[in-house]
C-alpha cells in the first residue's frame, strides 16, 4: 500500500479562473476546453496581473504581522514571489482573493486527507460549534476520540490531547524525561518536531548540529542536551549511545521523515532504533504528527510493525482544526499530572469543536478505508512526474510513501538531511511559480510533502501532469 517509490519526476494542477480569461474566447471559438481539471493547460499570465489582491493584502499583512505571514513558510521565501492569500476550498480546491482556482496539494500541510470542506467534517463542527466553542472542561467527545485513537493504534494505551503537534513532541520529551530520569534527547538531522526550544536543534521544515541551537532565543546549555544524527544512519545512533547512552532518555524520530521532503525509512532503520533503545533502557518515540492516520489508520507503525514506547499526533487528528495528541504506554502516561508529577496543561485541549472535526475524519476514514485509492492516485502521481521529468531530461527524484510525495530536483538518492540538500532549490522555486500560475498549489518549500486526499480524481492527477509537463519545459 505505501511502497516507497523514487525515480526522475515532475508535477502539476488545475487553472486559476482569472489567468483563463483570455482562454475562454478561444474555447468558444474552437469548442476545445481549456480549463479546469481533465482539460488543456493554460498558458500562464503574468503573476502581478494573475494576484493583485494577494499582493495588496501583503502590503498590509507586513505592517502588522511579522514577515506578514503568522508561519514562515507562508511567505514564499523559499521559492520568491509574494505570497497567495487563499479565501475559500472545496474538495481538491482552492481558491484565493483573486478568484484563481487552484488544485491543492498542500491541503493544509497534510491534515484535509478527505479535501476540503468535506460535508461530515463541517456538519461535525457545526453542530459542535453550535452547541458551544469551549468549556475548558471535560466532554464526552474527548472521551470517544480518545478511545479511537488508542483503538487504531494498540501502542498508545493511554492518550493525552493538546492543541498541536508542536505542544504533543514537547509535552512528551518532558515526560521521558521524568519517567528515564534522564536529560538527553537524540533526534535526526533534518526532522523537525515542532519550534520548542530543545527540538529546535538541525531542525527541518523551514528551520533547516550537536548540540548547536538553530535558532536564536535557543539557550546553548538546552540545546546541548539534543543529539542530532544522521537519518537511516544506524552507525550514527549507536555512535552517539555508545558516548551518552546513560544520559539519552528517548529518540524522538519521524518514522517516515516529512519535513525535509519526504524520505522513507531505510529496511531495518526502524526495527533498529527499537533494539537500541530497549538494549539502552531509553524510550522510543514516532513522531507521527504527519503520517498518523496518513498512511494508514494504524500510521506508519502500523505499516511498518514497529510499536513505539510514545507516540505524537496531529493533523490528520484534527481533521484540519488545531488539535494534537500524545500517548502510549500506560506506565509512562500514568506519570503525568493529576495522577503524577509531570505537569502539563492547556485550556483548549479537548476543545470541542476541534475534536469534533477530528473524531468526523477518523470516522469517514474508518467507514471508507480510502487508503488503496489514495495509494493508487498517489502512485499515479509520482510515476507520471518521473517520467515527464525524464522525457524532459530533467533530474528529479521522487520520493513516495502512501498519499505523501516529494520532488526532489537531484539526480541522486534521497535517504537523509544531507543529500535532500543537494536539491536544487533555485529550480524548485522556478518550477513552483511555473505550477502555480498554471493553477497547481503545492508547497512552497522543495523540502516539504504534496498530499493527495480522497478528493482528487484520475481526471486531476492527468490534469496536474499535463500541467507539470509544461511548467518543466518552460
Amino acid at each position: 500500500m505505501a511502497t516507497p517509490v523514487s525515480g526522475s519526476a515532475s508535477g502539476g494542477r488545475a487553472a486559476p479562473a482569472k489567468a483563463a480569461e483570455a482562454k475562454a474566447a478561444e474555447s468558444e471559438a474552437t469548442g476545445k476546453e481549456t480549463t479546469g481539471a481533465g482539460a488543456g493547460v493554460p498558458q500562464p499570465a503574468d503573476s502581478a496581473e494573475m494576484r493583485p489582491a494577494s499582493a495588496a493584502l501583503y502590503e498590509r499583512a507586513v505592517k502588522v504581522i511579522p514577515g506578514g505571514v503568522n508561519s514562515p513558510v507562508r511567505a514564499f521565501k523559499a521559492v520568491g514571489g509574494g505570497p497567495v492569500f487563499l479565501r475559500s476550498g472545496a474538495g481538491a480546491h482552492v481558491e484565493d482573493v483573486d478568484g484563481n482556482r487552484y488544485l491543492d496539494y498542500l491541503g493544509s500541510w497534510g491534515p484535509l486527507i478527505l479535501g476540503h470542506a468535506h460535508t461530515a467534517v463541517v456538519e461535525a463542527v457545526r453542530v459542535a460549534a453550535g452547541a458551544g466553542t469551549s468549556f475548558g472542561a471535560p466532554t464526552e467527545r474527548e472521551v470517544v476520540l480518545a478511545e479511537t485513537i488508542t483503538d487504531a493504534l494498540p501502542s498508545m494505551e493511554q492518550v493525552r490531547l493538546v492543541s498541536s503537534g508542536t505542544e504533543a513532541c514537547m509535552s512528551v520529551v518532558r515526560l521521558v524525561r521524568a519517567f528515564t530520569g534522564r536529560s538527553k534527547i537524540l533526534k535526526f538531522d533534518g526532522c523537525y518536531h515542532g519550534h520548542a526550544d530543545g527540538l529546535l536543534v538541525s531542525a527541518g521544515s523551514g528551520a533547516l548540529t550537536l548540540g548547536t541551537p538553530d535558532s536564536p532565543g535557543v539557550p546553548e546549555g538546552m540545546a546541548r542536551e539534543t543529539l542530532s544524527v544522521r537519518y537511516n544512519d544506524l552507525d550514527d545512533v549507536r555512535a552517539a549511545f555508545e558516548k551518552y547512552g546513560d544520559e539519552i532518555a528517548a529518540i524522538i524520530v519521524e518514522p517516515i521523515a516529512a519535513n525535509m521532503g519526504v524520505i522513507p525509512p531505510a529496511p531495518g532503520f526502524l526495527a533498529g532504533l527499537r533494539e537500541i533503545t530497549q538494549g539502552h533502557g531509553a524510550l522510543l518515540i514516532f513522531d507521527e504528527v504527519v503520517s498518523g492516520f496518513r498512511v494508514g489508520i494504524g500510521g506508519a507503525q502500523g505499516l511498518y510493525g514497529i510499536a513505539p514506547d510514545l507516540t505524537t499526533l496531529g493533523k490528520v487528528v484534527g481533521g484540519g482544526l488545531p488539535l494534537g495528541a500524545y500517548g502510549g504506554r500506560r506506565d509512562i502516561m500514568e506519570g503525568l499530572a493529576p495522577l503524577g508529577p509531570t505537569y502539563q496543561a492547556g485550556t483548549l485541549s479537548g476543545n470541542p469543536v476541534a475534536t469534533a472535526a477530528g473524531l468526523a475524519t477518523l470516522t469517514v476514514l474508518a467507514e471508507t478505508n480510502p487508503y488503496a485509492e489514495l495509494d493508487a492516485r498517489a502512485t499515479m502521481l509520482a510515476d507520471g512526474l518521473a517520467a515527464g521529468a525524464a522525457e524532459a531530461g530533467v533530474p528529479l527524484r521522487v520520493s513516495r510513501v502512501g498519499s505523501m510525495l516529494t520532488g526532489f530536483f537531484t539526480d541522486g538518492e534521497v535517504t537523509d538531511y544531507a543529500t535532500a540538500k543537494r536539491a536544487d532549490a533555485a529550480r524548485y522555486g522556478r518550477y513552483f511559480r511555473a505550477m502555480l500560475d498554471r493553477g497547481i498549489y503545492l508547497a512552497p518549500s522543495q523540502f516539504e510533502a504534496a498530499f493527495v486526499s480522497t478528493a482528487h480524481t484520475d481526471a486531476d492527477i492527468e490534469y496536474t501532469l499535463a500541467a507539470a509537463r509544461e511548467a518543466i519545459r518552460a
